[in-house]
């Protein structure tokens, strides 16, 4: 952040605010349009050192980010929104806190502030240079059209099949390697969870280039029902590994499960009853299901970026910026090289990539 805004951020008074999210805002007018407001809230938040994760024609999104006690994290979210002239500025707390301590007050007042000096750097004059730079920019009107283009990769035909099967084994193993941990009193609610949905979304990362199948939909049903066998697994293999540690007579699955449901789950000393085995499995599959889409997404998002050159994408994209159909463009994509459907259809793909970076960044 520059000299000046922090000496300023120093002198505000705080305005706390209290609530399972704290946020806080506050409007003011410009007298600028919403193109130069955009441009101009995008040099702010350059300079105040935010993180921008979002813009569009009438608002902009960044987070802030502090260190921690472990390492850096975003800790608020600022968005600006423009409406005739009108600015509404709010700052909404990131994490779990309930009292934000006035700094959403400080985020709000310290942007207005920062706004308005950035500002004033600018004459008319410069205005509307800065006008017709973002409308160049904008509409692309600086990009060259290459001559060449990187040449596409050998096609893979996409093979669901890898996922599915490298997707069974890991989840057995997983569950035997839980199974094992559980027997021993190592288990940790939360943690546990977290480490199975990191070890089969790194496993699928693996499997989804093996196969080059990316449909998002399928693989997070697949997914689904990997994080359903991991724990039924487990609870098969603590069952196996009781029965044979200690000489027992099978009593069979199903008979194992109703005696372990009737005794009840203790922690610390305490005996929940049946109901602490349904808390246990609900926030078991609930809270890998939530781990692992959030991993799967962004691993999935980065493979299918990565396997189109950036030049094919801006290629592309320049095109659709240009209001070019679908056909147009794989026209366009076909000339340089582009002819496969399978290959064409990666770079629209690598498109849709790109955006739910966006997407994923503005998570609160």
């Amino acid at each position: 952040m520059e000299g000046i805004f922090k000496s300023y951020e120093e002198t505000i008074t705080r305005k706390h605010s209290i609530g399972f999210t704290p946020k806080y805002k506050e409007e003011f007018r410009t007298f600028v349009n919403e193109t130069l407001f955009v441009a101009i809230a995008e040099k702010t938040v350059e300079k105040l050192g935010w993180d921008l994760v979002y813009k569009d024609d009438h608002s902009i999104e960044a987070k802030r980010k502090d260190a921690g006690w472990m390492n850096e994290r975003w800790t608020e979210i600022i968005t600006a929104s423009y409406k005739n002239g009108e600015v509404t500025v709010k700052s909404e707390s990131l994490g779990n806190e309930i009292w934000d301590n006035g700094k959403n007050s400080k985020r709000v007042k310290l942007f207005i502030y920062a706004y308005q000096e950035t500002l004033k750097t600018f004459n008319l004059q410069a205005l509307k240079d800065l006008e017709k730079e973002i409308e160049r920019k904008n509409n692309w009107d600086d990009y060259i059209i290459p001559e060449t283009l990187p040449q596409p990769r050998s096609i893979r035909t996409p093979n669901i099949a890898i996922p599915i099967i490298g997707g069974i084994c890991i989840a057995l193993i997983m569950g035997f390697l839980v199974a094992l941990l559980s027997l021993k009193g190592l288990y940790f609610i939360g943690l546990f969870e977290f480490l199975v949905a990191t070890a089969l979304v790194f496993v699928m990362k693996y499997l989804i280039k093996f196969s080059n199948y990316t449909d998002i939909k399928k693989l997070l049903y697949l997914l689904g029902g990997m994080v359903v066998l991991t724990y039924i697994s487990n609870e098969y293999f603590q069952y196996e590994i009781i029965l044979n540690s200690n000489h027992l007579e099978r009593i069979g699955f199903w008979n194992f499960l109703k005696i372990r449901f009737l005794h009840g789950f203790t922690i610390n000393k305490i005996d929940l009853g049946w109901v602490g085995w349904i808390i246990l499995w609900i926030a078991q599959l609930g809270l890998t299901g939530i781990f692992v889409y959030f991993r799967l997404v962004s691993a999935l998002t980065k493979y299918v970026i990565e396997r189109v050159p950036a030049e094919v994408v801006d290629f592309a994209f320049y095109y659709a910026v240009k209001d070019k159909s679908e056909e147009e463009i794989r026209a366009e994509l076909a000339q340089k090289g582009w002819s496969d459907v399978q290959s064409q259809n990666e770079v629209f793909d690598a498109i849709g990539g790109h955006q739910n970076v966006v997407t994923l960044s503005r998570i609160k």
